[in-house]
């Protein structure tokens, strides 16, 4: 077999015609990132806020990680008109999509001189509908593909994250910040969510079937309060879409063997990344980066690395499995975090920059495909987009929680960022031997077998 033909057998998961609509689906749900996180940081930094106060920000995006309490909305509540006319996955998309381009619009028209309330309300505003729509394209993701393709698709969706977020929202942004300013900056490009909704209008509405025994489950429940004669018709109602809505996604997911020691795992995978990523913009600025260094560099140059990542780590996962994936891509961060310990001790090195920059994005880019496919496979397609919600909330927890501790850290330090940076890194190994009796005693075969059975 000719090096062309492997190639092709490679990349053969990619040209499926779906993961043109992840692709744009992924640029929708990128795109807020960077105005929310790391260009806020820069924009506030800039504006003279203090580094203590910017951490404190992160607190605002926390809709990302609590989005599961109105998750089992979007798996049963029907909109009208936009349910019937486009499917539920397309029309609450649809929806999102909309009061996202609002809520943008809306914190364009803020500044940290105004007030830093005011701000955090709107970027409160923006998180929530962003979360939001991150639910169902999350959910539109896992039910338009079958269980082999998780690892393409998820690779799909994180590189139209990343053109969105990375290169769009964050490049882009800065570039139009140095050249408009913030404000105007925010405005165009709220203008980016259009790309999102023509593909959700271009797109069908995925057509999956709920699990017989989850079905005959649910049906047993909704049997015993029918029985319960001594309540009202209309509680006994309530309690049943309770039931249905809240409830039973949570108690199918406690169902399943080692599920404890899978939450916990989820939870501390990614601190490290959650404290270097939140304060990696001021860092930057603090060495003496210019915005458009920072841009050239920390957007274009790391975009690029991790976006050969991404590529690869689907292609890990394809041919390793998703555990091992994980594995691998989870220790490979956690080294890589150590570069910027490099880059604090080298001073102003655009050399070493580069280098910390892109080592720390390509392994940032195996480590999310493999993860995104390991949650995508615990989810039942009967409570798609509650489960997925639950599990990628409590990932983003450490993320948002964690990371406003961030500056506390470095201040404490006294500034110290090399010691700050070697920190993250020990941080990012506490879950690896978790993963390891994950890999021996609930393999992911297993795991799969036991939602669909």
């Amino acid at each position: 077999m000719s090096f062309i033909t492997r190639l092709q057998l490679w990349f053969e998961p990619y040209r499926d015609r779906r993961m043109l609509t992840l692709l744009a689906l992924g640029f929708s749900s990128g795109l807020p990132a960077p105005l929310v996180f790391s260009n806020l940081s820069i924009w506030l930094r800039d504006e003279g806020v203090s580094r203590t106060d910017i951490g404190l920000f992160a607190l605002a995006a926390t809709p990302y990680a609590i989005n599961f309490l109105w998750a089992p909305l979007i798996d049963r509540l029907r909109l009208p008109w936009l349910t019937a006319r486009f499917g539920r996955r397309r029309g609450w998309a649809l929806m999102t999509q909309s009061l996202l381009m609002v809520a943008i619009v809306l914190l364009s028209f803020t500044s940290p001189s105004d007030g830093l309330w005011l701000m955090a309300a709107a970027v409160l505003f923006v998180t929530f509908i962003s979360a939001t729509q991150d639910i169902v394209i999350d959910a539109y993701r896992i039910e338009i593909l079958d269980l082999n393709q998780y690892g393409s698709g998820s690779a799909a969706g994180i590189w139209g994250w990343h053109l969105g977020g990375t290169l769009i929202g964050g490049a882009g942004g800065l570039y139009l910040a140095e050249a408009f300013g913030w404000n105007a900056a925010y405005l165009l490009l709220s203008v980016g969510v259009l790309i999102g909704m023509f593909a959700v209008l271009m797109s069908p509405e995925p057509n999956v079937a709920p699990p017989e025994d989850t079905l005959a489950e649910e049906e047993r429940a909704i049997a015993l309060l029918e029985r319960w004669t001594f309540l009202p018709e209309v509680p006994r109602r309530i309690m049943g879409w309770i039931y249905l809505t809240i409830l039973a996604p949570l108690f199918e997911f406690t169902r399943r063997n080692g599920w404890l020691l899978i939450l916990i795992f989820i939870f501390v995978f990614k601190l490290g990344d959650a404290l270097l990523g939140r304060m990696s913009g001021v860092f930057y600025r603090e060495l003496g980066f210019s915005l458009s260094e920072i841009a050239e560099v920390a957007k274009v140059y790391g975009l690029t690395a991790n976006l050969v990542g991404i590529v690869i780590g689907g292609i890990l996962v394809a041919k390793i499995g998703i555990l091992k994936a994980l594995f691998i891509s989870g220790f490979a961060t956690a080294a890589t975090n150590l570069t910027y310990s490099w880059l604090a001790v080298s001073g102003q090195s655009t050399g070493v920059f580069i280098f910390a920059v892109a080592s720390d994005n390509f392994t940032t880019g195996l480590v999310t495909v493999a993860l995104v496919a390991y949650l995508s496979s615990l989810c039942n397609s009967a409570y798609t987009a509650t489960q997925y919600a639950l599990l990628a909330s409590l990932a983003n927890l450490a993320r948002i929680w964690f990371s406003a501790t961030s500056g506390m850290m470095v201040d404490s330090l006294d500034g110290d960022w090399a010691l700050f940076f070697l920190l993250c890194a020990g941080i990012a190994l506490i879950g690896l031997p978790l993963l390891m009796v994950i890999m021996r005693k609930y393999p992911i075969e297993r795991l799969a077998s036991e939602k669909q059975s």
